[in-house]
């Protein structure tokens, strides 16, 4: 494999913005159960081939193989195969290759889907092997709780945790400077600058609304957002179809196709990102993970990303954003040489270039301190916001077996019903908040101990 190494930036560690992050991520729900069944691997001799799965194949490919490639220089006796899975299909891959066989050595693993391949014992713990590895008392504690938790195991790991990251308004400065807007930073702005920046017939949108794959995490983003609550549960029955939240989501919804395009129905964020960084497109919501993709396409002068709008008395709701990670899969034969590049991917200098290049928070600590951190400006807001007090997290329930599929395949299909105007936001919300009732119960049931 042959890649053109970057120059990755190192320097003292940053403390106090360390400290900040090992708060900023931690989660509150706890979870335990019994392992499931299945054939176990092989330790392995630590050479030989393995084969890896990137999770968000296409969008980071590039510095994996960079990854890769410093890998197999420090251990010439071990091949990565590289396989890039796009983020939309990494689940069903899973499933079909848990069900089938086929699975890899190691995979990226988030937080989102965590807990169903667990429920499958399709990994291996890895809290043992942190503790013996160069990576001991050097990861997030913040990341560390959340993949524990949502694993649904105590508190046993089943992945280790690479990056964080949180949901970013991302906006064209030099579009709103023309029409004379402040940035979006209340919900009332954004509405506005929506509706201004917005003229159809040249092809001109002020938002982009996501429809199509993923669409269900920034709708509930959005809608909490507004809402103001805070809460996911309130004991085990979800908020999700509170009134307050309907009311949001109608708000939301009621910009398809007035201030959005109508292509928006199908669209998932490459396909909105694109068209940001185009100039047709004046606001999207996204992740920290495409803030780097827009300075390469803009520059720093042309857009900004801040954090979730505020309400008019400046409370500030976000929906928490899973951790991703990497994943020991319990059918490797070679768990050693998989292990060690586990531990080479998560090290300083690895995970520091990883999330640099992704504009996401890095897991490793000594990385969290790098001052590339501080100079990425929607990555300096976005860590600040979760850590000074101004912003309150609604916790997802990634811990759920059934959570992804729930607000993936279960319920997209719904949400463009509801954009498409052939279903109520009520009703869409009462349908989502049943199943996640439901499984609620059903986790209760099989793992919850009183």
């Amino acid at each position: 494999m042959t890649t053109t190494p970057s120059t990755s930036r190192r320097g003292p560690g940053r403390r106090a913005l360390a400290a900040a992050l090992a708060a900023a991520f931690a989660l509150t729900a706890t979870a335990c159960g019994d392992d499931g069944s299945g054939a176990a691997g092989q330790e392995g001799p630590g050479t030989g081939t393995i084969t890896f799965w990137d999770n968000n194949g296409g969008v980071r490919t590039a510095v994996w193989q960079e990854i890769i490639e410093d890998f197999e220089k420090q251990h010439p006796d071990i091949e990565v195969t590289y396989v890039p899975i796009p983020s939309e299909d990494v689940q069903s891959k899973y499933d079909t290759a848990i069900a089938g066989g086929g699975l890899p050595d190691v995979g990226g693993v988030g937080a989102a889907y965590l807990a169903n391949m667990v429920a499958q014992n399709a990994l291996d713990p890895v809290g043992e092997r942190i503790e013996g590895s160069s990576l001991k008392g050097k990861l997030v504690p913040g990341m560390v709780e959340s993949v524990k938790t949502a694993g649904g195991r105590g508190d046993e790991m089943y992945t280790v945790p690479t990056s964080a990251s949180n949901g970013v308004l991302y906006y064209r400065t030099d579009l709103f400077e023309q029409a004379g807007l402040a940035a979006p930073t209340t919900w009332d702005a954004f509405y506005t600058a929506a509706e201004k920046l917005t003229d159809a017939k040249a092809n001109k949108f002020g938002y982009t609304i996501r429809g199509g794959s993923g669409s269900i995490a920034q709708a509930l983003d959005a809608m909490y957002g507004q809402s103001g609550i805070t809460e996911f549960w309130n004991g085990d029955t979800t908020t999700v179809n509170d009134p307050r939240n309907v009311a949001a989501l109608e708000r939301y919804v009621g910009l398809y196709k007035k201030t959005t395009p109508e292509a928006d129905v199908n669209n998932d964020f490459k396909k909105m990102n694109a068209q940001f960084d185009s100039g047709s497109i004046a606001m999207v919501h996204h992740n920290l993970g495409s803030y780097a993709d827009h300075v390469k396409a803009l520059g720093k002068d042309k857009f900004a990303g801040i954090p979730n709008p505020s309400a008019a008395d400046g409370k500030r709701v976000t929906v928490s954003n899973p951790v991703d990670g990497l994943g020991l899969f319990r059918t490797s034969k070679n768990k050693a040489a998989a292990w060690k590049f586990i531990e080479f991917a998560v090290s300083h200098e690895s995970n520091s270039k990883w999330n640099r290049s992704a504009g996401a928070i890095p897991a490793n600590t000594e990385a969290a301190g790098d001052p590339w951190l501080e100079e990425a400006e929607a990555t300096k807001l976005g860590a600040q916001a979760l850590t000074d007090g101004s912003t309150a997290i609604v916790q997802l329930p990634y811990y759920l077996p059934d959570w992804n599929k729930i607000s993936k395949s279960e319920n997209e299909p719904g949400f463009q019903k509801v954009l498409l105007g052939t279903m109520s936001a009520k009703d869409f919300l009462d349908t989502l908040a049943k199943q996640l009732d439901a499984a609620q119960a059903e986790w209760n049931e099989q793992f919850k101990k009183d």
